[in-house]
Formats: structure tokens, C-alpha cells, sequence
């Protein structure tokens, strides 16, 4: 997005000039302190041109400083300390010094006595074309236009926020308007190209590329850390057996939930405990909504067209959270699904909201499991089967078993024992109910869960004997959508 006053100046720059080159800023100390030796440079003959960044008047040592202050020069010679002196040969850099080091000044200047009056040596300061901000406006304005977007032309009295609602790109709330300074800071959070490919968002199936998420990311408030986690999502939404064509279409309930593992989510500032799964944590809100918004803007699902969900789930908007491995001695759910101790990863989950699991009296594993049990027998309806929940425990309940030696396995286990149901009580008319599994399921006791449909993570507040219940989609499984995970690369 640009505003009718913003042009990009692509111009080749004038060929460096054969000799010495220097870099400099009046606010630099060790600027200051080199400016003599820029003078004495100067008087001995050689070639010298001085630019700089913030005063074209400095240092007065030197005359003809070329004036820098957009700093155009710096950008396309990529300088990120001051001073930084250049020996330039045919028009061609072949040698560079960071910072007032008098060896390399003196090897590069052929003057055996240069800067004698000076310390040895002294760090520079940081460029003016690398502080956060300048950077990317100098990439948008001197940059090579690598950025692939149509550009979406606002006047300068139109209302960029407004401009994204009429546009259709919102989920409902005030989205971050994606200006290609934005965009090109965000796509630093990677060192994939703009123009990968990551995945075709259904049900469109329009192709994601790296440019693509980072604008949506952009617009849900996401950070350039985040854009791996974001990325990976995107992965793991476009593989086959999440089906996110089904969760987008379907009449029901789901939308994703990001589950993410190891120590990316405590870099990027995740939270796995306190509200965990409510607002308040930027990373957890902005890399679910990105994900949301990619469906809706990328892959097309709008409520009301592709999107039939009849009440759908308050999740639709942002559903994400980190697994709190640091309080558990159970292993994390990447470990269970088959990655590397210590890797990151993400889980995704069709989930359809949560309820919550109240036990403010169980202290043994055995009457916690059984609550549990019970209340996932409601998952969906207490006479439907083979379905898919996940279940997050907070850590009141989870000292509960570990400090009984239940590992997650065996609350599996029992899980699995107490939700095996007789048959008999899940037949259409039990209970006065007309809902429930068709008569030749075949078998005494039919699973509640499919195999490996009941997910365990740990997550929470220290404070309270809850857990909550996140449950799956009715079309579970090979039918429908499974749980996948994918591990978060850069």
C-alpha cells in the first residue's frame, strides 16, 4: 500500500569515484575524532571524497564533503558502521575499513604516519541508513522493487484503515495498513525468498507466497520474529490431512488452532501460562490471526461465501498458544508426534471453542481422569463417536498426576478404558435422544476418540485445578481433518 505521494527512486547511482571513500556522521564521537586524518589524507594528494549522513558541512577538514543526508550513497553501499573508509579501484570497492583502526588506516592510505596522535583503535557508530525505520524506507525507495504485490494507490486524506475494510481485508477488527516499508521489515523475520511459494490456501486454491504471508502478517500485527511460526502454520494448513478446505466450508464449528513447541516460542515471546489461551500476549494473537487472514485474503474464505459456519467459534479470529514444557515432566506434543526433543515446532488442530473443565477436589489421578473422561463424553454429543478433542491441562491439575507417576501415556490409557462405550448407549433413541452412531458400528464397546484423536498438551495459570477442553471437528480424521505438525525452519 502506498500513499499518491510515495515514488520510488530506482536511478542507478553515479560510478564510485577511483581513490578513497569515507563515510561519516557529525554525530559519531569517533567520526570526530578521525576528522583530522580525513584532512591529512586529504593534503597529501590522494583521492578522497567524503560523504556525510547528517551535516554536509562536517568535518571541515576536508573540502567538497559530499552531502549524504538521504542517505542514498550509504544504502547502496550497504554501510552499517561510521566512519568506513573505501579503497575504490576502476570504479570497483576492493578493500574496506570499519571504525578508526590507525594499522588498516594507514595500509589503506599508504601514509606510514597517519592518525600517530590518535588511540589505535575505536569502534564506530551505527549508520543512519541501518536505524529501525529509515531502513526499510530506504529499501522501499532505493530498493530493486523486489516486492511482487499490486500497489493499492491512497490519497493522502483517505483513511488507510478504512481503506482495508472496504477493501474486504479485515476479519472485522482494525488490521496494520501493509505499506512496502512494513512488508520488506517483515520479510527480514526470514531468509526464505519473497517469491517461495509456501503452500495453496483452499479453498481458492490460490498459492501463498513468503511476500503474501508477510503482508497479511503485517496486517495482524506480527513482529519479523513471528514470520517463521507464520510460515510454518501455513505449511502445516496446506497439508492433505488437515483438510482446510473442509474447515473453511464446513457448516460447523472449526477453525485452526496453532499449537507451538520448543524454544521459539519462548524467543518470540509466547505465552503458555497465565490466560494462556485469552488476549493480552501479542505473539499468540498475531500469529493466529495471520494465519486467519491468509485463509480469508489469500485463500478466499469469507464468511457468508466459501465459509458456511452457522455459529462458527470466537477462536475464527485468533486461536494460538505455546505448550508450557518448562512446568511439565511430561513430554510435549511435538516429542509425541514423533520430532526431536528441543525442536520447534507447530501443531495445527480444527478446533471448535472450549469448555471448561471444572475439579477443585481430585487429587488422584484416578478421580481427575475420571472427570476428564466425563466430560469428554459431551464432546459433540454423548452419543457420537470417533471424534477428535484436545484437552489442555493446566498445571494444578498436572502436578496431580505426575506426583502419582502417571505419565501422559497412562492418562491415555485410562482415558481410553473409560470412554470405551457399550454400544448399546450410544444407538439412536437412547436416552430419549434420536442422535447417535448407526446400529452396525459391529462390536460390544465403541471409542469415544479415534486413535490418536484425543491431544494433551500443558498450558496455564499456576493457580487452579482446571483444564479445558478444545473440541475437533465432527468430520475427524481420513473423512475429515486430522491433528499434523510441522517444524518451524527459518
Amino acid at each position: 500500500m502506498d500513499t499518491a505521494s510515495q515514488e520510488r527512486e530506482s536511478e542507478s547511482p553515479a560510478r564510485l569515484p577511483d581513490g578513497l571513500v569515507a563515510i561519516v556522521k557529525r554525530a559519531c564521537p569517533t567520526c570526530e575524532l578521525i576528522a583530522p586524518v580525513l584532512g591529512a589524507i586529504e593534503a597529501s594528494g590522494a583521492a578522497l571524497t567524503v560523504f556525510s549522513q547528517d551535516d554536509p558541512a562536517f568535518p571541515a577538514t576536508v573540502t567538497g564533503v559530499v552531502d549524504d543526508t538521504a542517505l542514498e550513497r550509504s544504502y547502496r553501499l550497504g554501510i552499517e558502521i561510521v566512519p568506513t573508509v573505501i579503497r575504490v579501484v576502476k570504479g570497483a570497492e576492493v578493500e574496506r575499513v570499519i571504525g578508526w583502526n590507525r594499522p588498516e588506516w594507514r595500509a589503506l592510505s599508504g601514509i606510514e604516519t597517519l592518525g600517530a596522535e590518535l588511540p589505535e583503535n575505536r569502534p564506530g557508530c551505527g549508520a543512519l541508513n541501518v536505524e529501525p525505520g529509515i531502513a526499510e524506507a530506504l529499501a522501499v525507495r532505493f530498493g530493486s522493487n523486489s516486492l511482487a504485490a499490486r500497489r493499492v494507490v491512497v490519497a493522502p486524506l483517505e483513511d488507510e484503515a478504512e481503506v482495508c475494510f472496504d477493501r474486504g481485508w479485515t476479519d472485522g477488527l482494525p488490521v496494520i495498513p501493509p505499506t512496502e516499508a512494513r512488508v520488506m521489515k517483515m520479510l527480514d523475520g526470514t531468509r526464505r525468498a519473497p517469491d517461495e511459494v509456501v503452500g495453496v490456501i483452499a479453498p481458492d486454491y490460490a498459492p501463498c507466497t513468503v511476500e503474501k504471508a508477510a503482508i497479511n502478517a503485517v496486517m495482524a500485527g506480527c513482529k519479523p520474529e513471528y514470520m517463521p511460526v507464520v510460515l510454518a502454520a501455513i505449511e502445516a494448513a496446506c497439508l492433505e490431512a488437515f483438510c482446510l478446505h473442509g474447515v473453511v466450508a464446513t457448516t460447523d464449528f472449526p477453525g485452526p488452532v496453532v499449537v507451538v513447541n520448543g524454544p521459539v516460542a519462548k524467543r518470540i515471546g509466547m505465552n503458555a501460562r497465565h490466560n494462556a489461551l485469552g488476549q493480552g500476549n501479542r505473539a499468540n494473537a498475531a500469529i493466529g490471526r495471520a494465519l486467519q487472514l491468509i485463509v480469508r485474503n489469500v485463500g478466499g474464505g469469507r464468511p457468508g461465501g466459501v465459509d458456511q459456519a452457522c455459529l462458527g467459534n470466537p477462536g475464527k479470529f485468533t486461536f494460538c498458544f505455546a505448550e508450557d514444557e518448562e512446568n511439565s515432566a511430561w513430554e510435549p506434543l511435538s516429542v509425541e508426534r514423533g520430532f526431536a526433543p528441543g525442536a520447534s515446532t507447530v501443531t495445527l488442530f480444527a478446533g471448535c471453542g472450549m469448555q471448561p473443565v471444572y475439579d477443585n477436589h481430585s487429587r488422584k489421578p484416578e478421580s481427575l481422569a475420571r472427570t476428564y473422561a466425563a466430560c469428554l463424553r459431551g464432546v459433540l454429543h454423548p452419543k457420537l463417536a470417533r471424534a477428535d478433542a484436545m484437552m489442555v491441562i493446566a498445571p494444578e491439575h498436572g502436578r496431580a498426576f505426575e506426583n502419582a507417576g502417571w505419565s501422559k501415556a497412562e492418562l491415555h490409557r485410562r482415558l481410553g478404558d473409560l470412554l470405551s462405550i457399550p454400544i448399546a448407549e450410544m444407538q439412536p433413541g437412547y436416552g430419549g435422544m434420536d442422535e447417535g452412531v448407526p446400529a452396525d458400528v459391529g462390536g460390544e464397546t465403541v471409542a469415544k476418540f479415534r486413535p490418536g484423536g484425543l491431544l494433551l498438551v500443558r498450558a496455564g495459570g499456576t493457580a487452579g485445578f482446571f483444564a479445558g477442553i478444545i473440541a475437533g471437528w465432527s468430520a475427524s480424521g481420513p473423512t475429515g481433518s486430522a491433528p499434523v505438525t510441522v517444524e518451524i525452519t527459518q
